[in-house]
Formats: C-alpha cells, sequence, structure tokens
C-alpha cells in the first residue's frame, strides 16, 4: 500500500502579493491559536485544561491540512483523512450549523480516546473549510478505568465508544441520542459534557473567525491564498531536501515487551530514501510485524504523524507544516501491521503512544546516519506514573467518581547537533508541546499527595550535547483506594545516543508499601492504591549526540553545579576534573588535569577500539 504525493508544483512566480500572503497565513495561525485557548480554558478535565493534550487546525473543504499552529505532531496528520471521511459519510447533507464528532481509529483518526470534533465552515454557500480540534479525553467509556488500554485483546475488550464521524449538531444545536449514549456509558458524564462542549466551542470559534477572514478578502483572494500558501510551502519543503545528501537510511528499535503476551516486544523498522534530484523523501514503513493482539496496534494518523514529525525535527525548523510540504513525502506500508495499517477488530488503544514514541525515536536518528549536523538522539519515551489515569471516589467531594490521565512528570529529551536536551519533553509524539500538571491543582482536583518530584543525577545520556535528565515522583492517595493505570514503554531498552553520544537510564515503576518497601512492577500495570501506599516511578532520560569527551568544559561544570551531573560522571565519562567544592562556591575546572584526563581516556578507548 503506497501513498503518493499530489503532482509537484514548479511554478515559482505567484499572483498574490507575498506580505499579504504572510498577512493571512498568521491570521490563520492565529484563529487556530484562539481555538487553542478557548479550549484550554473551558474544558474540565484536567487532561485538557492543565495538561493540554489536544490540538486544534484547520483543514480545506477539499480536505488539505492548511493551519495546525502548535498543535501535538501525533495529533496532526491525518485530520485531513477524517474530513474527508466526514463528507463521505454525510454528502451533500453537510451544511452550516453542522457539528461532526469522530474518533475512529481505522477510519483516520489516532486513537479511540481522541474525539475529533469538526464543524464545516460555510461562506456565501461553499464549503471552504473545516475546523477541527482533537481532545484526549479522560474517559471513554473503556472497560476499565482509563482511556489507555494496553492489553485490550480487541476493541470489544477495549470498550471503547467509536463515532466514526457521527453528526452532533444540527443548525447549532446538539443531537441529543449522542449526547445521552456518551453519558449514559462513561463514568464521569459531567466531567465527559464540559469537554465535548469546550471542544465544540473552540470548533465553533473557528467558523466564526473564517467567517469574518472570507468577509474580509473575499472568496477569490481566499482560494488564491490557499493555493500559493501550499506552492511556497513545498517549495521551502524541495529546497531543505535538495540540500540534503542523496542517501538510504534504515534504523529499528524494539517496543518493551509484555509479560507472557510479547516477551521479546515488537521490533520496528523505519526505510528512509532522501532523493535531493527529485526533492522526495521516501518513507517505507512496510518491514513491520503484524497487527497484535493487543492495544498496541497504531492507527494510519498516529503513525505516520510520527514519521512526519521526526523528520520534521531533523529539517529546518521553520518550515511549514502542511499539505503543501506533506507533498514531498512519499509513505509505503504493510497491508495489515502494526504500523499504520491496522485491521478491525484489532484494538489502537495506545496507538498515539508507546509504538509511535518508537517510530519518531527510530526515524529522527536515523538521519544521524548522515553525520555530524544531522538527526538528533533517542528522547526518552513512557507513560510513567506520572503519566498514569488515576480514578476512584474522591473523599472530599462526597464520594464523587474521578476520572484523570496526569501529567506531572516527563521523560527527558533528544538532544541535537546544537543544543542538549529538554527537561518538558513529556514523550517523543509531544515534543515538549503539552504542558506539565501543577503539582498544587491536581492535589485539588484528585485524592493525592505528590510527596516528591525531582531530577535523578547522571540519568542524562552524555555527549558533545547531553540528553535531559529522568524524573522520579511518588505520590500516595489521601482517602479511598485509587486504581491507577500505567501504560508505560521505556523501562528496558534506554534511549540511544548517536554520533558517540551515550544512552539514557531506562524508566522503572516500583509499588511503595505502607511501611516503605519496594516492590518493582511492570512497565505495564494496573495497582490498586490504599492510603498509606504509593507509587514511585522513573522516567528515561534522553540520548547524548556526539563524543562526551569534546562537550564544552564550562557546560560540565555548570551541569555538576545545578546536580545534573556528578563530579564522579564528569571526570569518567566527560573527563573534567575539578577542585574546590560546591559548597563553598569555589568549585573550578582544573584545566590542566582535564586535559590529562581526557587524553587518558581517548587512549584507553583506543586501546579497546
Amino acid at each position: 500500500m503506497t501513498q503518493t504525493p499530489s503532482t509537484p508544483t514548479t511554478k515559482i512566480e505567484t499572483d498574490l502579493d507575498p506580505v499579504l500572503m504572510t498577512v493571512m497565513a498568521n491570521r490563520l495561525d492565529g484563529i487556530v491559536r484562539e481555538m487553542t485557548n478557548t479550549l484550554l480554558r473551558a474544558a474540565r478535565s484536567a487532561v485538557i485544561s492543565s495538561a493540554r493534550d489536544f490540538s486544534c487546525c484547520l483543514v480545506t473543504g477539499d480536505d488539505q491540512l492548511l493551519a495546525p499552529a502548535e498543535g501535538l505532531p501525533v495529533h496532526i496528520f491525518g485530520c485531513h483523512i477524517q474530513t474527508a471521511n466526514m463528507r463521505k459519510y454525510h454528502g451533500d447533507d453537510i451544511r452550516r450549523g453542522d457539528a461532526y464528532l469522530d474518533n475512529d481509529p481505522y477510519g483516520g483518526n489516532t486513537h479511540p480516546a481522541d474525539h475529533t470534533y469538526m464543524v464545516p465552515v460555510f461562506y456565501e454557500g461553499e464549503h471552504l473549510f473545516t475546523s477541527v480540534a482533537k481532545c484526549h479525553m479522560a474517559d471513554i467509556g473503556n472497560s476499565i478505568p482509563s482511556s489507555y488500554f494496553v492489553l485490550a485483546k480487541d476493541v470489544y475488550h477495549e470498550g471503547a465508544l467509536v463515532f466514526p464521524g457521527v453528526r452532533i449538531q444540527r443548525d447549532f444545536k446538539n443531537i441529543g441520542d449522542i449526547v445521552r449514549m456518551c453519558r449514559a456509558r462513561i463514568r464521569v458524564p459531567d466531567q465527559w459534557y464540559g469537554d465535548y462542549l469546550a471542544g465544540l466551542g473552540s470548533a465553533r470559534v473557528a467558523e466564526r473567525r473564517l467567517e469574518e477572514f472570507c468577509a474580509k478578502y473575499g472568496v477569490p483572494t481566499v482560494k488564491r491564498f490557499i493555493k500559493e500558501w501550499f506552492d511556497y510551502s513545498e517549495r521551502r519543503m524541495i529546497d531543505n531536501i535538495r540540500r540534503m545528501p542523496k542517501a538510504k537510511l534504515v534504523n529499528k528499535g524494539k517496543s518493551d515487551p509484555l509479560e507472557g503476551i510479547l516477551p521479546g516486544g515488537l521490533e520496528l523498522t523505519v526505510k528512509l530514501e532522501i532523493d535531493p534530484d527529485e526533492a522526495m523523501i521516501n518513507v517505507d514503513l512496510s518491514d513491520n510485524p503484524p497487527c497484535v493482539d493487543v492495544g498496541l496496534n497504531t492507527s494510519l494518523g498516529s503513525a505516520t504523524s510520527a514519521v512526519v514529525g521526526a523528520i520534521f525535527n531533523a529539517l529546518e525548523k521553520d518550515l511549514p507544516r502542511n499539505a503543501g510540504s506533506f507533498r514531498r513525502l512519499r509513505f509505503k506500508y504493510a497491508e495489515e501491521s502494526v504500523v499504520a495499517a491496522p485491521k478491525f477488530p484489532h484494538s489502537c488503544s495506545v496507538a498515539t503512544t508507546n509504538v509511535c514514541e518508537r517510530l519518531v525515536n527510530i526515524t529522527q536518528s536515523a538521519f544521524a546516519q548522515l553525520g555530524e549536523g544531522h538527526g538528533l538522539s533517542e528522547g526518552g519515551t513512557g507513560l510513567g506514573v506520572g503519566m498514569a489515569v488515576i480514578s476512584g471516589k474522591d473523599h472530599r467531594r462526597a464520594d464523587a467518581p474521578f476520572v484523570n490521565r496526569m501529567m506531572l512528570s516527563t521523560n527527558g529529551g533528544p538532544s541535537s547537533p546544537v543544543a542538549d536536551g529538554w527537561v518538558n519533553y513529556a514523550i517523543p509524539v509531544i515534543a515538549g508541546l503539552m504542558y506539565r500538571d501543577s503539582v498544587e491543582v491536581d492535589e485539588l482536583k484528585h485524592p493525592l499527595r505528590v510527596t516528591s518530584l525531582t531530577l535523578v543525577p547522571d540519568s542524562s545520556g552524555a555527549g558533545r550535547q547531553r540528553g535531559a535528565p529522568a524524573q522520579e515522583i511518588e505520590l500516595t492517595p489521601t482517602g479511598h483506594d485509587v486504581t491507577a493505570v500505567i501504560s508505560c514503554d521505556g523501562q528496558h531498552a534506554q534511549p540511544r545516543g548517536v554520533l558517540g553520544g551515550l544512552p539514557g537510564t531506562a524508566g522503572s515503576t516500583w509499588r511503595v508499601t505502607g511501611n516503605g518497601d519496594l516492590t518493582r512492577l511492570p512497565n505495564v500495570a494496573q495497582v490498586v492504591l490504599k492510603k498509606g501506599e504509593g507509587l514511585r516511578g522513573r522516567d528515561s532520560a534522553g540520548g547524548g549526540y556526539g563524543d562526551p569527551l569534546d562537550r564544552d568544559v564550562a557546560r560540565v561544570h555548570h551541569d555538576v553545579l545545578e546536580g545534573w551531573e556528578s563530579r564522579d560522571k564528569a571526570r569518567d565519562v566527560y573527563g573534567v576534573v575539578f577542585t574546590g567544592e560546591i559548597e563553598d562556591d569555589s568549585l573550578a575546572v582544573d584545566t590542566a588535569a582535564t586535559t590529562a584526563r581526557r587524553a587518558e581516556l581517548r587512549a584507553q578507548r583506543s586501546a579497546h577500539a
């Protein structure tokens, strides 16, 4: 199964004034940001209103991604497939005042937890745009109290309510049947309904702004802008690819094992062919395992988004992310595969995380095979304890039920040719675009206490550029039992460094008994905690980029002062020797000893080569 791009554009001249085109493009991004602010402020659940696990974008009336602004990479590619399905399902019956809900992973959506609200935008009777708000819901009616279910044998075991392009509003009014279905099945119906209204409100805000946009510029100018904006984006992409060397890259990686189900994990492969002459990047995802009887299968939208996001990570940073630049990417898929080609009824419950995180890492680190200045290391992976789904009854609110996906800790980010990894990276498919929850807000919203949240010294993948360190969190219930669903990947294989960079540390999860004893838990676990018990989780750290012995000694000095790296690691890995002490502000680099130590470490390395 091959996806081919549209016919490339070679026309350089534009009919639209470049300044006007820039103003119009930024106006559309402004509309998406207004959608984002609306959803962030109006949502009820913490996973949306605090963690910002949602994305907004604009799609053209003929189903081309136009403006994603700061949408999460894993959410964005595929929205145009969803709007195309909306039109396929409803045909000429779509009209102004409609709204549609889609969360079908077989029809272009990411995974069932991402409820996608689509509003067709008409002007002078013509369907010119569709505004899209995609939200990760705290509960979607799953058979367990979590919108993630790694161990689901199929969609029936998963139990999610699935809406394939269903109309939810006509003439700007809710279709009550759909709302009643959800409220009857979802554990926290008022919270879900609040998020439902926020998603719809976000899409409706865009509808009003796009109508104003069309009124200001006129339909002919708007259509000309869309065409020329896509053509410009394609030219930018062509220029980037033509500056890269011709190459065929193959990279592999493994997901974590699942006890008794997938003891060896899943071996994943990404093949890239960079053709600067044709100005194309060909992506072959066909050499991957067939669908599995757990929730790890990735939808077309999520797997392709993961790879597209990683490709853009390795290219120039300000390339437009839209249908124009996507013309220069060609994909090949298997007919039935865990990667991008799930077959019903295989579950895609965690399609946006576990396997997709690996695909991002495999793809972006593959570009490092081109040599210095290309690609990134691997970032930390896994929805650990700080990103668990928690549920139970809140003793402070008359035992009201609660369900929420937390975002309290994050994995360490990957290093690049020019920068250390980001501390607030989260996971590869998010790449720092979500927010981290406030500890105080989460403690107010849920009957939990966070007893510690720290960075882990010496966990970073060393390199000329250092990966970000791991984080460790411990939390405990304050009242009734709390169920925590942990859907983690990244607790076995370490995030790899590139071009001589060292790996970051893997994650781990521990149950803490009332007397403080620790029991190691598997990477995927469902745990019931009683008051006095706790969970401790360590996220994984980012890999390094380049030789640690080439790291600027001033940066090593800074890392030791900050407590991110120890003096021992500085000496043994970075070859940097210090005099003085941190405590009295006398810590300083011993330049002569550092030169000798680095020469000694290089000699030892050569002797063992």
